[in-house]
């Protein structure tokens, strides 16, 4: 008994140590050697620029369907689970396309 109050106790006080040690508000921009709140050189925005890839780019164009005088809209349905945060839920799905 006496061996585990002391055991919490070491670990409590070696806690609150490595909290302490830690400021608030130490966090410094990666790759750069300034404090927070001096702002950003221009070699560290440009180290930072450069360490940034450009995405792709990607264009997506819209699908125009005129469907024919006498065409029919065959649709499918079904009923899926869809997993949320209050449970599991059935919700209907419908897929429709022209013919």
């Amino acid at each position: 008994m006496r061996m585990t109050t002391t055991s919490l106790a070491l670990a409590g006080v070696l806690l609150a140590l490595t909290l302490g040690t830690a400021a608030p508000g130490s966090a410094a921009v990666a790759g750069c050697n300034k404090q927070p709140n001096q702002g950003l050189s221009s070699t560290c925005g440009a180290l930072e620029f450069a360490a940034q890839t450009k995405r792709p780019r990607v264009t997506i164009y819209r699908r125009y369907v005129y469907p024919r005088p006498n065409a029919v809209r065959q649709c499918y349905s079904w009923l899926a689970r869809e997993y949320r945060v209050s449970g599991p839920v059935i919700t209907p799905q419908m897929r429709c396309w022209w013919e």
